[in-house]
């Protein structure tokens, strides 16, 4: 039985199978950490998937804040896609050429503003191309198509929402970002960030959601990755990471579980972590 599921996951078969369908877009939402030394948009000019269209992580966001890719405004959402040619009535598949890392924040980023008919490919670019499918490196033709967006206010906590989430633990804030930086044995990249974690939160490293080929697990498996750290998938959640990246990856796949309840801290650790007012746990 297929699990593939137009609003969450789908798989690179069922991609290929709809590729040509006339309400399909396509989007690369590649993103790497500076220290990486890969260029997204210089990777997708050379290569991806045909008729992708490029999402800017960085550059689709909001413009005012001074944390890195928070969540822009409705009406540049808007705006933005429009020029993309996504809008209304399109089923939009994104991709990362990680695997499975930056599409989920686009994911989710469509999902705040009301769009639900989106899926990220399972496996990515990576996937699609060990597999030896079809790649262009031409831009697609765009046809401009409207766009209506509605945020969805509930799928996002700021800082004092999570303040008081951390303080009354009426929500479980569980926190995407590798052992050591949650533990607050590794220092932050960002400058002026202290190491540590939200007070009350538990660590879910997204590597744990993920098979050894970056697909999403399933089922127990893909459960087991968050009651083994003792959450408990009746209760409410808010996922979080070093900045709203890779807490989409938890969100994901508490959605894939039929978890309705969560919501993404989007300032995460890039705002936590650098005011002295709040509180922060090592360990």
């Amino acid at each position: 039985m297929s699990t593939d599921d137009p609003k969450t996951l789908v798989s690179t078969d069922w991609l290929a199978a709809h590729l040509n369908d006339p309400d399909l877009r396509v989007i690369d939402a590649s993103w790497y950490l500076p220290a990486s030394g890969r260029d997204a948009r210089a990777e997708y000019e050379d290569g991806h998937i045909p008729g992708a269209r490029f999402f800017d992580i960085d550059d689709i966001s909001d413009g005012v804040s001074s944390l890195a890719h928070m969540a822009p405004p409705v009406e540049k959402f808007m705006s933005r896609l429009r020029t993309m040619g996504v809008g209304d009535g399109h089923q939009v598949v994104v991709y990362d050429g990680a695997g499975l890392f930056s599409a989920a924040r686009v994911w989710w980023l469509f999902r705040l503003m009301g769009k639900t008919d989106i899926a990220v490919l399972d496996g990515g670019f990576v996937k699609w191309q060990a597999e030896g499918r079809e790649i262009e490196d031409m831009p697609p033709v765009v046809k401009d198509r409207h766009m209506t967006a509605q945020r969805q206010n509930h799928l996002v906590r700021d800082v004092t929402q999570v303040a008081a989430a951390s303080k009354l633990r009426d929500w479980q804030i569980i926190d995407a970002r590798g052992p050591s930086r949650f533990k607050g044995e590794e220092p932050e990249a960002r400058p002026g960030l202290r190491a540590g974690h939200i007070p009350g939160s538990v660590n879910v490293p997204y590597s744990s959601l993920l098979n050894q080929d970056s697909t999403m697990k399933r089922g127990d498996a893909l459960a087991a990755a968050f009651t083994d750290a003792g959450v408990d998938l009746d209760r409410r959640v808010i996922t979080t990471c070093g900045s709203g990246i890779t807490a989409a990856i938890l969100s994901l796949g508490l959605e894939i579980l039929g978890h309705r309840d969560w919501s993404l801290y989007d300032g995460s650790w890039a705002e936590w972590g650098q005011f002295d007012q709040l509180k922060v746990e090592t360990g």
